[in-house]
């Protein structure tokens, strides 16, 4: 075949790979977009930057989201010797979520500004649900890997691609949680939890693993 082998394999991963990188470039630009420059009375930017707090923690959880999704996507691809279409559409759905933040970040930082406790609470369901949602295209793309292991490279081990479907799967279970702490309780507590996840998430890049060996190194 000109565009690749049977079987709708590749012989390479770098236009996805360089392709991600643009996207999620996109998405980090986006997510800075929401930090404003505080309309204020002379005399009054202090307080007005202050105000805008809920903006600055919304960004930080979110831009530490596609932080993890960059790692993931790195850690994933380095254990890739082949494409495949498959692949391809699992990488697609990926970002298809991950461009999503932006919108959702935007709703929570503006409405943890305003009074409404109804609007605040809907506010991080929602983000607590694209969450959700990106955790699900995960959980897909580690799937697909576990299902294909042809297109790995031979040193590979499946229970990595094991460990990382589970990773993603308690994203779903955690994030969730976020969204009844959010609902039932506190919207602002919900928005710390969502600050907090996404250290996890970046302890772990590399794998399960990776959490033992810095559980190790702290328990010495």
């Amino acid at each position: 075949m000109a565009n690749g082998e049977p079987g709708g394999l590749r012989p390479d991963t770098g236009r996805a790979e360089a392709f991600s990188d643009g996207v999620l470039a996109i998405v980090i630009t986006l997510l800075v977009l929401n930090l404003r420059v505080p309309v204020t009375e002379p005399g009054d930017l202090r307080e007005g930057l202050l105000d805008q707090w809920p903006a600055y923690v919304a960004y930080v959880a979110s831009f530490g989201n596609v932080a993890v999704v960059w790692l993931n996507h790195r850690a994933a691809f380095a254990r890739l010797r082949r494409s495949s279409r498959g692949l391809q559409w699992a990488n697609l759905f990926v970002l298809f979520t991950t461009v999503l933040l932006p919108f959702p970040t935007a709703v929570v930082s503006r409405a943890l500004q305003d009074e409404n406790l109804t609007d605040q609470r809907t506010a991080v369901v929602l983000y607590a649900l694209a969450n959700i949602l990106l955790s699900v295209s995960w959980a897909m793309f580690f799937q697909y890997l576990m299902r294909h292991p042809e297109i790995s490279a031979e040193e590979v081990e499946t229970p990595f691609f094991r460990g990382e479907r589970l990773r993603s799967l308690v994203g779903v279970v955690l994030y969730a949680v976020g969204a009844l702490i959010g609902y039932l309780v506190e919207p602002l507590l919900a928005l710390a939890f969502f600050v907090a996840l996404p250290i996890f998430y970046g302890v772990t890049s590399t794998g399960l693993y990776s959490l033992r060996r810095v559980t190790r190194r702290f328990g010495r």
